[in-house]
């Protein structure tokens, strides 16, 4: 009879030993979770003036980076001191020396026209036998050419210009309209030519010669 009178404290006193047990283990669970909790730092939010202050450092940084990595544009060359000037009439023909011979004979500076109009002749200084010539807004880069008639002629082929230069007169033509554009124009030596001519004129072809 008092074996089982122990076996039924024994039975009664287990269930109750066990929830005592789980109720200090979660006690005890409930303490470490605390402590831990509290150990922690506590990490406090930063104000919105805060993140916009960081994010504009960073686009700042950022920026800065790229134009560092960028390649340098619209740098302006150093100007090369050892290269050649390239001649600004590179294309105009070489002239022979008859050419050269022609040129030697042309009347240059301002003359005189009829109208009211006058031609200047300059001398290229840069371009042996080559000649600057003007008539009010029209300007010309003229060089001699060879004439079967004896006249002494001057052209611009890329103008169409010709001067025609003859013992008592010279004139400027337009050959691509065909038109004089000055006409009697007469220099000192030209005018003293058309006098000695005048005075000494010469002798008709259709003449009789006398016996």
């Amino acid at each position: 009879m008092k074996f089982h009178l122990i076996s039924l404290a024994a039975a009664l006193a287990l269930p109750l030993a066990a929830n005592a047990l789980a109720a200090q283990t979660d006690s005890a669970d409930k303490h470490v979770q605390a402590k831990t909790a509290a150990a922690k730092p506590h990490h406090a939010a930063k104000p919105p003036a805060a993140k916009a202050s960081a994010a504009k450092k960073t686009a700042a940084a950022k920026a800065s980076a790229a134009r560092k990595a960028a390649p340098a544009k619209n740098k302006k060359k150093t100007p090369d001191k050892t290269a050649k000037a390239v001649a600004p009439a590179a294309s105009e023909p070489n002239l022979t020396e008859a050419e050269l011979a022609i040129s030697r004979n042309i009347q240059t500076g301002t003359i005189q026209c009829e109208l009211g109009a006058s031609v200047t002749v300059t001398p290229d200084d840069k371009h042996p036998g080559y000649f600057q010539l003007a008539s009010g807004k029209r300007r010309y880069h003229m060089h001699p050419v060879e004439s079967r008639t004896g006249a002494i002629r001057m052209e611009d082929p890329a103008a169409g210009a010709l001067w025609l230069q003859l013992g008592s007169k010279s004139m400027l033509m337009d050959q691509k309209l065909g038109q004089r554009l000055a006409d009697e124009c007469v220099t000192p030596r030209q005018r003293e030519y058309a006098a000695q001519l005048s005075a000494h004129p010469a002798p008709s072809l259709l003449a009789q010669p006398k016996h």
